[in-house]
């Protein structure tokens, strides 16, 4: 049932509805001529080879001004990439893999800086937890901001053109910026969007601020040449654009901030200072294709330590099956690709357009090489190996000193 849907900041579950998801929230689906026209930006430049199969796949499918970054790209004004993650377990899994891996391509599609914020006080705000004996756990949620730190490197991003950070490291030089936006924004407003109430305690409602400031140039004066002098905007970076890929749970957040935006930017600013936002569907548990994939529940999620057997075993145990109860059903009815699981991650992971048309043309029709549920799990199996192997690999070069390079504040631009 539709009312079953629930996406906020803070919750996503039911059968999600993606359509009546964009009406609500008042962002764009992105039709085919915005796609034409980020391929021949990217692609038409040489940049990189083919669109991503995100894009390709409708995967990223909703967007708020990502035709006014197309301008700007056209008209050779920068824009930056802006992008995060709340560090709430110590291994990433596949679903927190799914942003980076966009926001990789685009940064090597459109060669541009990249900022990615850590809400270490996030989590602490909203998870942590006070012992009388031992104290407070701010310190934990710090030290998986490096752990984090490792996987986020291993995806592949730049990092000449690459700032990441720790708010509770970082926001002493964003603090204009958020104490700008507390000016702005009440707390009518800010308790209507997340549904905060008297019995929250105040760094809920502030932290919003935390999560807009990286949004706008003036809060990385060294890393995007953007300093305010004398609360003066006299670089020319004070125009940068900023282009945020997420998931679409994040959008009320920035919501929030498009709204109050033109106050933290000057007039000449090609957005009217909004980020633009590119918003991408939920990563299914594997207990079915609703919601998205959660790190409390272990047999959900595949985890970017997981070794090959025990991704075989969850996918041959956990996986939803939208595949018949016997050989004859199969054969005669086929299966059902919108509810079964494996199919489902092979069109986020498997590359191959061709293949996966025909995995899905078999399956559904009972006939082929892959006409059963066992097939495309088998299938499903081989390409998640590959690329936590891969991803394995690549973290295990990254080390704290390499974590502590990629945070130290230095020009991007």
């Amino acid at each position: 049932q539709d009312t079953d849907m629930v996406v906020n900041a803070f919750e996503v579950k039911g059968n999600i509805d993606y359509s009546k998801l964009v009406d609500k929230f008042g962002s764009k689906l992105i039709d085919e001529d915005l796609i034409d026209r980020i391929e021949r930006l990217t692609v038409g430049r040489g940049t990189v080879p083919y669109l991503h199969r995100f894009l390709r796949r409708e995967i990223f499918f909703s967007h708020r001004d990502m035709t006014k970054i197309c301008d700007c790209v056209e008209n050779n004004k920068p824009f930056y990439l802006y992008t995060g993650r709340g560090p709430s377990s110590g291994a990433m899994h596949l679903g927190h893999l799914v942003p980076f891996l966009f926001t990789q391509w685009l940064q090597q599609a459109f060669q541009c800086p990249l900022v990615i914020q850590m809400t270490d006080d996030e989590k602490f705000i909203f998870k942590g937890n006070y012992d009388e004996e031992t104290g407070d756990n701010l310190e934990y949620f710090a030290s998986l901001t490096i752990e984090n730190a490792k996987d986020i490197i291993a995806c592949g991003f730049v990092p000449e053109k690459t700032f990441l950070f720790s708010d509770l490291d970082y926001v002493g030089t964003m603090y204009p910026n958020i104490v700008r936006i507390w000016k702005a924004v009440t707390n009518n407003t800010v308790s209507g969007i997340f549904g905060f109430d008297g019995t929250s305690n105040i760094g809920k409602t502030a932290f919003p601020a935390i999560q807009a400031a990286p949004s706008f140039p003036s809060s990385f004066p060294i890393v995007l040449g953007a300093a305010r002098t004398a609360g003066q905007f006299n670089s020319p970076n004070h125009d940068m654009a900023c282009l945020i890929p997420c998931a679409i749970d994040q959008d009320p957040y920035f919501r929030m901030t498009r709204d109050i935006a033109h106050k933290l930017v000057p007039k000449s600013h090609p957005l009217g200072g909004k980020p633009a936002l590119i918003h991408s569907k939920f990563f299914p548990p594997l207990q079915g294709a609703e919601g998205k994939m959660s790190s409390s529940d272990a047999n959900s999620a595949i985890f970017l330590t997981d070794s090959s057997d025990e991704i075989e075993k969850k996918i041959k145990s956990h996986a939803f099956s939208g595949g018949q109860e016997s050989k004859k059903l199969q054969e005669k009815h086929g299966a059902n690709l919108v509810v079964d699981v494996s199919y489902q991650w092979l069109t986020f992971f498997l590359e191959d357009d061709d293949e996966l048309l025909k995995i899905g043309t078999d399956y559904s029709t009972g006939r082929g090489e892959f006409w059963s549920t066992g097939k495309v799990k088998a299938r499903l199996v081989e390409v998640l190996r590959e690329i936590v192997d891969e991803h394995q690999r690549k973290r295990a070069l990254v080390t704290e000193e390499i974590v502590r390079e990629w945070m130290t504040e230095r020009p991007l631009v």
